[in-house]
This record gives structure tokens, sequence and C-alpha cells, in this order.
């Protein structure tokens, strides 16, 4: 109970793993879990059946679990889900699911920057980071390693690649593929995200293969059918290719050009 300031209101039916720690003026309802050593600050919300992973750090006047922004939602028992080390800063919300898919999940390792929001039944991969305002509408996803940056409103039903970098401001409408950068309103492809294939240690054939792959399909005047074919060809060995190439064939969105 040191852990625990008196203020705090929690629900004796939630569950609270070893060494949490819980701020003033906290919420934690009924269906609430909280994982080992997990820290949360001031006037945060928590409801919903809701998990919160280990040693997550949840930062002041963040609400978790709340009932989703869709008028289709009709109270249906739905979870949210934020796995291990994860960081949330101030005043981030994150919707429950719908019985579209159920749930939404946040992964481990990521960082939610002040004033995020993440809609009903969006899936975001392990090591994202989302900086701050970045609104995720209802059904997003976004895949491991991607990074969006600050100011970023992220359309309905969107899928986000990973390793991917997206500049801030920008403006998404359609799906962004794996390894590129992108910038712009509506946002704009800019060529690879060298940088963070670097810091992720991708092997120099990918690099390669992959800056083969892009001309081809984004910088060519071949439509997107036919470019993928001629990279189809040309037998490219890298697992990264295939990926990239997955990604835009089954995008269901369509993805920008250059």
């Amino acid at each position: 109970m040191d852990n625990i300031h008196s203020s705090a209101i929690i629900s004796k039916k939630a569950y609270l793993g070893k060494d949490v720690k819980i701020g003033p003026n906290v919420i934690i309802g009924d269906n609430v879990k909280i994982g080992d050593g997990t820290i949360i600050g001031a006037n945060v919300v928590i409801d919903g059946i809701t998990t919160i992973g280990e040693k997550c750090k949840i930062f002041t006047g963040a609400v978790i679990g709340n009932e989703p922004q869709d008028l289709k939602y009709k109270g249906e028992e739905t979870e949210t889900i934020v796995g291990n080390n994860t960081i949330i800063r101030e005043y981030v919300t994150i919707n429950r699911g719908t019985s579209y898919s159920n749930k939404t999940v946040v992964g481990a390792n990521c960082l939610l920057m002040t004033n995020v929001h993440v809609a009903h039944d969006c899936v975001v991969g392990n090591n994202v980071i989302l900086a701050n305002l970045v609104t995720l509408a209802g059904h997003v996803e976004v895949e491991d390693y991607a990074i969006i940056g600050g100011l970023v409103p992220v359309h309905q039903f969107v899928k986000v690649g990973r390793n991917s970098i997206i500049g801030g401001g920008a403006r998404v409408p359609q799906d962004i593929p794996p390894y590129v950068k992108c910038a712009d309103s509506p946002a704009k492809l800019y060529g690879l995200n060298t940088v963070g294939l670097e810091r992720h240690n991708f092997s120099s054939q990918s690099v390669l293969d992959l800056k083969k792959a892009y001309k081809i399909i984004f910088r060519g005047k071949m439509l997107f059918t036919e470019a993928i074919k001629a990279v189809e060809d040309l037998n490219l060995q890298s697992k990264e290719v295939e990926i990239f190439i997955d990604f835009i064939k089954n995008s269901k969105r369509g993805v920008p050009r250059g």
C-alpha cells in the first residue's frame, strides 16, 4: 500500500501486480489488470476490460480503455491491451475495441507521446513511436518499428508498414509501405528510410535490393501491377523485398506515389 496514493480509487476486483506504483487521483476499474513494476501517474483513468503489461510508465491524465467514439458501439464487452515496457505520456487516450475486432492493441516497447489518440480496433505493433498529437482513427494498423511524427492524422483502416517513418504534419489517407519515408499533406513517398534501416542493422544487400524495388515501382512510369511483376522477375533474394511487394499488392486503401 505504500506504493498507492491514498486518493486513488481502485476497484477491489482489479488486479495489481508486484511493485506497481499508483499516483494521486487515479481511477482503476473492475476489469483492469496491471503488470508487475508498472508506474501510473496522477489523474490517470484505466477502465473497461484492460490489460497493462509489466514495467510500463503511464503519465498524468492518460485515459485508457474507455468507450470508443463510434456510434455503432452498443456497450459490448471488448478489450484494451498494452504490452510490456511501453511508455504512455501525458493525456494519451486509448479507446477499447468494438465488435469489429473486439480489441484495441498497443504492443511492447512503444512510446506514445503527449496527446496521442489511439481509436477503437487499432493494432499498434512493437517498438513503435507515435509523437505528440498523432491521431489514429479506428481500425488503423501500425507495424513494428514504425515512427509517426507529430500532428499526424491517420485515416480509418490505413496500414502503416514496418520500419517506415512519417514526417510531422503529414496527412495519411492511404497505406504507407514498409521501409519508406514520407511527408506532406496528403502524404507522399520520399524514398527509403535508409537511416532507420541502418540503425536496425539491415544488411547492405537488403538495402540495395529494396532500393532496386523502390525505384522500379515508385520512380518508373509503369502501372503498379506491371512494376511489381518487373521486380518479381528480378528474383531478388532479400526477404524484405518480398515483404515490401506483398504489402503493396495487398493494400486495401492504395499507396501514395512519390
